[in-house]
């Protein structure tokens, strides 16, 4: 099984929720605080508990992301 993480920078990510959508892992939600331009950015939640919920590095929220704000890496 592929092993990865992301980093979502929190001052560039503006909350559009694409990113939410799109990982299949369902590893990634809204925040509840707000960043320093008054968006609610998205978080990284993996979970270590369930194998089949670690990130995989697929990169899908990183391509979907217009923001930019999302990097992969892998294993």
């Amino acid at each position: 099984m592929k092993k990865g993480f992301i980093r979502i920078n929190s001052e560039l990510c503006k909350g559009c929720g694409l990113c939410v959508t799109a990982c299949p892992k369902a590893l990634i939600r809204t925040s509840s605080k707000l960043n320093i331009t008054g968006y609610h950015p998205a978080e990284y939640t993996e979970r270590e508990k369930s194998k089949n919920r670690k990130c995989t590095g697929c990169a899908l929220c990183a391509i979907i992301c217009p923001d930019i704000a999302i990097e992969v890496f892998r294993d």
